[in-house]
């Protein structure tokens, strides 16, 4: 059909692929023939969600531990199309922030794509294709306040993926980052709840906080999100390298 594109016999693993913006791109994935595997450290919900599609299956993965990354690989065949999508977002004022969160951040968000793109990628050099999507985020071209470690490890995970991508360019391997902006997921409502909760706004108030950089001023779906990773999947995409892509209604240009 028109604007499909076609996945068959490609294996895509999606971190963090449970909920929000990775069971979007694995559900959009699968649809279009691959066979996805979704991993996290909670596997009961990714074993839920994966029932949903005969093309998903689901693994236990913790991103930041290095030796279970490679063991969870070296048993896990080729990957094709590795997403980077596991991440959290914790929030602290710079002077309050404790060393703990710092590590955290920049271990689920920065070192955790680090571990799995570098674990995925001898095979890819192998088969002379393969696709690295490193989601990030809007954070990773700009500032917010109260999340200066989320921030420092968004900026990384682009910059790693600029350089990587001068390393590739000979293969026919990409790496890009997708970077959303404040997007209707668990992560954005548990910000509305600390919001509401610190400073006694409404919902309606604490969302419009959120989305008053958005010059569309919503929240971005997962599927939009979803939609661009699936486009630089597509063969036609090769050229596209070393890019990151801006899902967030003209907040970032």
């Amino acid at each position: 059909m028109e604007g499909f594109v076609a996945l068959d016999g490609k294996h895509v693993l999606v971190t963090g692929g449970g909920t929000g913006i990775g069971a979007a791109i694995a559900q959009s994935l699968a649809h279009a023939g691959a066979s996805v595997t979704i991993a996290s450290r909670n596997l009961d919900r990714l074993q839920k969600f994966a029932s949903t599609s005969d093309n998903i299956s689901a693994i236990s993965l913790d991103v930041t531990d290095a030796g279970h990354v490679t063991e969870v690989f070296a048993g896990l065949g080729d990957v094709d199309i590795l997403i980077n999508n596991a991440g959290a977002a914790l929030t602290a004022p710079f002077h309050k922030m404790s060393e703990e969160i710092w590590s955290q951040m920049l271990g689920v968000n920065l070192t955790g794509t680090f571990l799995c793109t570098q674990a995925a990628l001898a095979p890819m050099k192998v088969k002379n294709w393969g696709r690295i999507i490193n989601i990030a985020s809007t954070a990773a071209h700009k500032g917010y306040a109260y999340t200066s470690a989320y921030c420092a490890a968004k900026h990384g995970v682009v910059g790693m993926t600029k350089a990587l991508a001068l390393e590739l360019a000979g293969t026919g391997i990409t790496a890009n980052c997708v970077c959303p902006g404040f997007t209707d997921t668990q992560i954005v409502a548990d910000a509305i709840e600390n919001i509401t909760t610190k400073t006694r706004r409404s919902e309606e108030e604490a969302l419009g906080e959120l989305v008053k950089g958005n010059p569309q001023k919503r929240l971005i779906e997962p599927e939009e999100v979803a939609n661009a990773a699936l486009w630089l999947c597509r063969d036609e995409s090769r050229s596209i390298t070393g890019q990151s892509i801006n899902v967030a209604g003209g907040e970032v240009m």
